[in-house]
C-alpha cells in the first residue's frame, strides 16, 4: 500500500467533509477547472507535509488535477483529521498521517513522502525540508523549489539561507498579503477560539484572558476574545507590536504579572518558554493554558508536570493538572495547536486564498526552479492583488478603479501644490 491512516472506512465521512470545503473555496476551484486543461504540474512528484484538513484536501485534489504526482504527510502530531485522511487514500492519493503520531512515526511518515524523489516540496513548519537537508541532501539534485506555509518555517529557512546552508529555492508563502493578513489574522483568530470553547466550553464574557504575542496570529486571537466580551491582556517583547496593541485598547505587560490575574492563556509567538514554571506557580485556580504557535514548545509542560501532584483528562484536549497546593490548572491540546488539535482549523474560506497562494508558487517552480537561486523567495505582490480581486468577485463585491489620468498623477513627480 502507498498510504498508511487510522482507518480506511472513515472516507466516506471525509469525501463529505472535503465536498464542504470545495463549496467553500471557489477561487482555489477556479485555478483547478483551469489547471485541468493546462496541466502545469505535469510530471511534477510533489512531496506536502502539511495539517491534513479538509482544506489541504482540496489543495491536494488540485494539485494532482493539475498533473503532479502527490505524496503526503502530516506536519503537527495532533492536526490530522482521520475521515479526510481516509478519504484522501480512498480516492488513490499516497498519504501518510494519522491523529496522535508519536515524534517516530511522525518522522516517519516524512520518510515515505521521500520514497518517490521529489521534484517539488511544501511544507507547514519546515520539517520535510530540514529532514531532506539532513538525512537526504542528494534529494535535492531533483528538487526544482518548495514552498513554506508558516512563519516559523521561513525565520528558520530564511536563517538557513543566511548561513548558506540552503540546498534548493523556497517560496515564502506565509509572507504573502494574502495570506499572513487574513490566514494568520482572522483565520487564526476564530479558529483558535473555536478550538478553546470545543474543549472547554468556557464562557469567555467577563474573562481575562491573555494572549503572549501580538503579530498577526495573535493580533486575530486578541480581537475575536474582545469581541466575545473578554478582557484582553497582550503580552510583548518587541516595543512597535506592544505599542500597536495599546492602541488597538488593550492593557499590556509583562507575562510576570499577566500570570497573576489571567484566567485563560494562549501563546501565539513561535518562541520557546513563554509560559513556564514561575508562571504556573502564579496563576489562578482553574486557569486555562494553550497554544496556537507552530511547535509545542511555547509552554514548558515539564515544569508543569514537575509542580503538579496528579493530572487526568477531563474532557476531550483538556487535560486538569492539580498542583501541590490544590490549584487547577487546564492545559488544551497537550500544548499543541490548539485551533488544529482541539477544533478544525481555519475555516474553509480563508484557506481558500492561502491555499491559492501555494498552487500558483508551485507551478512557478515547476516552470522556472532551474532558474532560480538558493534562498527564500517572496510571491510577487501582483499575484496578492489577483488573488484578492478574485475572492472579491465570488462575494460579489467590486471596487473602483483607478481613471487613466488618476496613474499618470500618482506617477507625475512634478505636481506640487
Amino acid at each position: 500500500m502507498n498510504f498508511k491512516v487510522a482507518d480506511l472506512k472513515m472516507a466516506e465521512q471525509g469525501r463529505l467533509k472535503i465536498e464542504w470545503a470545495e463549496s467553500r473555496m471557489p477561487v482555489l476551484m477556479a485555478l483547478r477547472e483551469k489547471a485541468r486543461a493546462e496541466q502545469p504540474l505535469k510530471g511534477m512528484r510533489i512531496a506536502g507535509c502539511l495539517h491534513v484538513t479538509k482544506e489541504t484536501a482540496v489543495l491536494i485534489r488540485t494539485l494532482r488535477a493539475a498533473g503532479a504526482e502527490v505524496s503526503w504527510s502530516g506536519c503537527n502530531p495532533l492536526s490530522t483529521n482521520d475521515e479526510v485522511a481516509a478519504a484522501l487514500a480512498a480516492e488513490g492519493t499516497s498519504i501518510y498521517a494519522w491523529h496522535g503520531l508519536s515524534t517516530e512515526e511522525f518522522y516517519w511518515c516524512i520518510e515515505q513522502t521521500l520514497a518517490f524523489k521529489p521534484t517539488l516540496t511544501l511544507d507547514d513548519g519546515a520539517d520535510l525540508i530540514f529532514t531532506v537537508h539532513s538525512k537526504h541532501p542528494e534529494l535535492a539534485q531533483s528538487i526544482l523549489g518548495g514552498t513554506e506555509e508558516t512563519t516559523t518555517g521561513v525565520q528558520r529557512l530564511r536563517a538557513m539561507a543566511g548561513d548558506g546552508k540552503l540546498i534548493y529555492p523556497v517560496y515564502a508563502v506565509n509572507d504573502s498579503e494574502t495570506k499572513w493578513d487574513f490566514d494568520n489574522v482572522y483565520g487564526t483568530g476564530q479558529s483558535s477560539i473555536d478550538g478553546i470553547l470545543r474543549a472547554t466550553s468556557v464562557f469567555l464574557a467577563g474573562k481575562t484572558f491573555v494572549v503572549a504575542g501580538y503579530g498577526h496570529c495573535g493580533k486575530g486571537v486578541a480581537a475575536r476574545a474582545r469581541g466575545m466580551g473578554a478582557n484582553v491582556v497582550v503580552t510583548e517583547v518587541k516595543p512597535t507590536q506592544a505599542l500597536k496593541a495599546v492602541l488597538d485598547g488593550f492593557r499590556v505587560m509583562p507575562m510576570d504579572q499577566a500570570a497573576r490575574i489571567g484566567d485563560i492563556f494562549i501563546t501565539a509567538t513561535g518562541v520557546n518558554d513563554i509560559l513556564v514554571g514561575r508562571h504556573f506557580e502564579q496563576m489562578k485556580d482553574g486557569a486555562v493554558i494553550c497554544n496556537t504557535g507552530h511547535y509545542d514548545v511555547e509552554i514548558r509542560i515539564p515544569e508543569l508536570e514537575k509542580l503538579s501532584k496528579g493530572k487526568r483528562e477531563i474532557r476531550p484536549n483538556n487535560e486538569e493538572y492539580t498542583l501541590q497546593d490544590g490549584r487547577r490548572i487546564y492545559l488544551l491540546a497537550k500544548g499543541r495547536l490548539v485551533n488544529l488539535a482541539a477544533a478544525e482549523g481555519h475555516p474553509s474560506e480563508v484557506m481558500d486564498m492561502s491555499f491559492a497562494n501555494q498552487f500558483l508558487a508551485l507551478c512557478r517552480l515547476a516552470k522556472d526552479g532551474r532558474k532560480f537561486e538558493k534562498k527564500v523567495y517572496e510571491l510577487p505582490p501582483e499575484q496578492d492583488q489577483e488573488l484578492a480581486f478574485l475572492k472579491l468577485s465570488t462575494l460579489g463585491i467590486q471596487t473602483d478603479t483607478l481613471s487613466e489620468e488618476q496613474k499618470k498623477y500618482m506617477m507625475d513627480y512634478s505636481a506640487g501644490t
